[in-house]
């Protein structure tokens, strides 16, 4: 940032200007990339948006797409008769950022099992769980239980686990009326 500071390019008035030294290019497929030719580098994401883009739509009226002997894309101008290795669709790019799932969320202490799982769907999925008898290990069994899984419970104390099964299915009949058949629960000593 400090180098498009000092060469006054920190504060211009288009956002995707690129920095000296940087050249906007294409694949075969209509993919923008990004050249450095500083540090002899290409890249993906725009150097200073961070933006993903592509081309959109077909080359305008007279334009064709053709291949030069190494490989290298070109695009001939029929019309003006003329050559260019840029692509003129480069002028109506389109953002290309994927919206990706938020795996990595930030939760503390207070933040539930229940919280966590919302929205997922466990179905026909195993789950071991140790310690499931009671605290942080109950809360989980009966997490994944509500959210579809077949729970194991790994528990050292058969009774108390027996009574951890009873109130993860209670749970179910206050919730659920009546429990639905997918809540499994099992329990290995």
């Amino acid at each position: 940032m400090a180098a498009l500071r000092y060469a006054g390019l920190d504060d211009t008035d288009s956002e995707d200007e690129l920095p000296p030294g940087w050249e906007e290019r294409t694949t075969k497929d209509g993919w923008v990339y990004y050249a450095n030719h500083t540090e002899e580098k290409t890249q993906w994401e725009h150097p200073k948006t961070g933006k993903r883009k592509r081309v959109a739509g077909d080359l305008p009226y007279g334009w064709e797409q053709e291949t030069d002997e190494n490989g290298q894309v070109f695009f001939v101008d029929h019309i003006n008769k003329r050559t260019t290795y840029l692509d003129p669709r480069l002028a109506f790019t389109v953002d290309d950022n994927p919206t990706k799932p938020t795996t990595r969320q930030r939760y503390d202490g207070s933040t539930t099992a229940m919280e966590i799982l919302q929205g997922r769907d466990f179905t026909g999925k195993v789950v071991v769980v140790t310690g499931a008898n009671s605290g942080i290990g109950f809360e989980t069994a009966k997490s994944f239980a509500l959210h579809g899984a077949h729970v194991i419970l790994a528990c050292r104390n058969m009774a108390r686990a027996s009574e951890a099964v009873s109130r993860i299915l209670g749970e179910w009949k206050t919730k659920y009326h009546p429990p639905p058949e997918k809540c499994r629960i099992k329990i290995f000593d």
